[in-house]
């Protein structure tokens, strides 16, 4: 018996009440002659295919209510409207298993759905409906698995449900973790422990446990580990908050200070920038590059067809053939940098390639003020895929802006040789979630930042005509910091051909591992550098390794242009560079 403390009881008339009030609630669904739930063994498909109408517009479906099943069947048809007849009957049967009592093949059916259709559900169904569907696992569930699995989420749902509702009260929202320094000293209900903000381990054992317990229950389970996936990324959920204060606090013990925001660094832009028309905009490219002359004119043409007015390609070592080719276009200024080059510039060659590529690219950039009014700085395995002229968008910058930068793409590699016409983005740039790498990318998603080899970061067009400003590979910066009037641009995307077949992959390997783009290590605690894997596997498997790492993530596949697609990820667009040079050079490239 509880200890008479004199305060009301949340429940007058305790559990007996409480029951009471609940099985009120549960009346069963009624039925007019000739309604009825579609029988057990319906084909799915139709239901699938079938678009709901809105339910006013049919006589059939429309008031007066003959019974509490037409009710319900019109208001699920009315928030269903537009979507699959599936979605439907998966709400109607979870209305009727909610009651009392309901019609004997409805547990059946509603397991058959999530047996059969779990992908399409997941797709169709929203948040909501989704945990709906596992309460109901958690009272029908055909096995002890399924019916544990689902009582303990919908436990859980329910709780975050009146916990979360409660906090509103608090003034902040739900992704604002709570401060530090908020903390009242108070014990908890139930004579429990208050959670270590450092070093507790309930939210992770309570995570892995539904997680394992849903292993165990096949038809559940993919609707468990999604909603528990979801719960993960949701940046407004208690487990986000709780990861934020312990941040804070561990900052504050290991004695670090504040971060601090970034300070604003605009950059002066020209006045005459307001000005500038599609018609007047005189924009160009530059790059320090080392490759074949096929490569090397591939680049250039494709740049200049779309409008480039000037191309100041600098070879990093000394490359006669490609020199003679490209400088047959007047548009193209080629610098061959050997010792002579940078002697007269009374400069030490530096060793990075990196530092080369800035450098260059500064001084072009600063030279260039009175011929161009924007600048690209782009690598020869980089091509501007624009929506429209390229002159156009730049004149649509805001004229405050001194910096727009461009999204990159990275190709995927055919198996014909061909040129790659299928790149992927980024889950940041798709606007979808990051657990959705690890989806399309099972086996090496984790480590890769959207599924990238190369950078994520993008390049950037610059204004010319800044005085104090230098270029850093994706970056612009003045007086030494990164400018911050900067835009994002929205209609042209930069393809990088990063690993365009398997040879190139392995040429550029030993490089990129060493000094290359592989050589930077993870910024993710605990977590493996491209460079970390590509070792392993290596090691391990030799040459075979490596290939099943490219093939997951590098190979033009069916399959992996299916679950791109299917999370906005995926672009499609034809590079037609052997024709480009054809044009620009006439044929002369042979």
């Amino acid at each position: 018996m509880s200890k008479d403390t004199g305060k009301r009881p949340a429940y007058p008339g305790g559990i007996d009440a409480v029951l009471t009030q609940m099985e009120g609630r549960r009346d069963p669904i009624t039925y007019a002659e000739g309604q009825a739930l579609p029988p057990v063994d319906i084909d799915l498909a139709p239901l699938k295919a079938t678009r709901i109408s809105p339910p006013a517009e049919d006589p059939s479906e429309a008031p007066p209510f003959r019974s509490a099943y037409h009710r319900k069947r019109f208001a699920l048809r009315e928030e269903f409207t537009g979507a699959s007849e599936l979605a439907c009957l998966h709400g109607l049967l979870i209305a009727h298993l909610r009651k009392r009592s309901w019609p004997n093949h409805a547990p059946a059916l509603f397991r058959r759905l999530w047996a059969e259709e779990a992908e399409f559900l997941l797709a169709a169904l929203d948040l909501r409906w989704q945990v709906s569907a596992v309460t109901t696992f958690g009272d029908h569930g055909a096995t002890p698995e399924e019916r544990a699995s689902g009582l303990a989420l919908s436990t859980l749902f329910g709780a975050m449900k009146l916990y979360e509702t409660e906090r509103l009260y608090s003034g902040r929202k739900p992704d604002a973790a709570f401060a530090l320094d908020d903390k009242v000293k108070s014990k908890l209900p139930m004579q429990m422990d208050s959670y270590s903000i450092l070093h507790g381990g309930l939210d992770v054992n309570m995570l892995g446990r539904l997680w394992q317990e849903a292993e165990a229950a096949p038809v559940i389970r993919p609707l468990a580990q999604h909603l528990i996936g979801a719960l993960i990324d949701d940046p407004a959920t208690i487990f986000q908050r709780l990861a934020t204060m312990k941040a804070r606090k561990q900052k504050r013990e290991d004695g670090a200070k504040p971060e601090k925001k970034k300070p604003v660094n605009m950059a002066p832009v020209p006045a005459r920038a307001a000005r500038l028309t599609a018609g007047t905009l005189r924009w160009g490219v530059v790059a320090t590059i080392k490759a074949e002359t096929e490569a090397a004119l591939r680049f250039a043409a494709h740049h200049l067809e779309l409008g480039a007015h000037a191309m100041h390609i600098f070879l990093d070592v000394p490359q006669p053939e490609t020199a003679a080719a490209l400088s047959r276009d007047p548009r193209i200024r080629v610098i061959t940098c050997d010792t002579a080059y940078w002697d007269g510039l009374g400069k030490p060659r530096m060793e990075a390639h990196q530092l080369r590529q800035v450098w260059n690219a500064t001084r072009t950039l600063q030279t260039e003020a009175d011929r161009l009014d924007w600048l690209a700085h782009i690598d020869v395995d980089e091509f501007l895929l624009p929506d429209r002229p390229i002159a156009e968008i730049l004149a649509d910058v805001t004229p405050s802006a001194a910096l727009a930068r461009i999204t990159p793409v990275e190709a995927l590699a055919p198996d014909d040789g061909s040129l790659p016409s299928a790149f992927k983005l980024t889950h940041a740039a798709a606007g979808t979630r990051k657990a959705e790498v690890q989806d399309i990318y099972p086996t090496f998603g984790m480590h890769l930042y959207g599924g990238f080899l190369s950078h994520t970061t993008g390049k950037v067009f610059a204004r010319t005509g800044i005085p104090e400003t230098r270029f850093g590979i994706h970056a612009l910066k003045h007086r030494g910091a990164e400018v911050t009037n900067k835009v994002t641009l929205s209609d042209v995307i930069l393809a990088h051909l990063h690993a365009p077949d398997w040879q190139t992959f392995l040429r550029h390997l030993d490089f990129r591992r060493t000094r290359g783009s592989y050589a930077k290590q993870s910024e993710r605690p605990g977590r493996l550098g491209v460079a970390d894997i590509l070792g392993m596997l290596q090691d391990e498997d030799g040459e075979a390794g490596l290939r099943t790492f490219f093939d997951e993530i590098c190979r033009d596949t069916p399959e992996l242009r299916a679950k791109l697609a299917a999370h906005g990820m995926l672009k499609l667009h034809p590079l037609d560079l052997d024709g480009a040079v054809a044009r620009v050079f006439r044929g002369r490239a042979a």
